[in-house]
């Protein structure tokens, strides 16, 4: 059996009944400003530090602020802040694998023998 665009399947449903049809969040353009300058106040501190000598923790420095921008990206730029829980989750679980990888990343370089810190 065949079905044409006005046809119904067998739940009474037009087929267009089975698809969401959530309205997107859209932001004000106020939030994306200051977004924006939160975007730009962590790069002028990235900047900031990079004329401080802080030894080893300028990397760590470094990363922090770098997954503070990213979450900011993230977050309402890709707008996962209002997205659904499938979406929540798949970017937890991006974050968690990239985490991993960086734990893992950092154990194999700090632990060479041919590193003077």
């Amino acid at each position: 059996m065949t079905m044409d665009a006005n046809s119904h399947d067998s739940t009474g449903g037009s087929p267009e009944s089975h698809a969401p049809h959530a309205a997107p969040h859209i932001m004000p353009m106020g939030q994306y400003m200051a977004v924006f300058a939160g975007l730009i106040l962590l790069t002028t501190l990235t900047v900031a530090l990079s004329f401080v000598e802080m030894h080893q923790a300028h990397l760590y420095v470094g990363l922090l602020i770098a997954s503070a921008k990213a979450a900011l990206v993230i977050l309402f730029f890709m707008h996962v802040l209002h997205a659904h829980r499938l979406i929540w989750s798949a970017a937890i679980a991006a974050m968690l694998f990239l985490g991993i990888l960086i734990v893992l990343t950092m154990s194999d370089y700090l632990a060479r023998g041919w590193l003077n810190y």
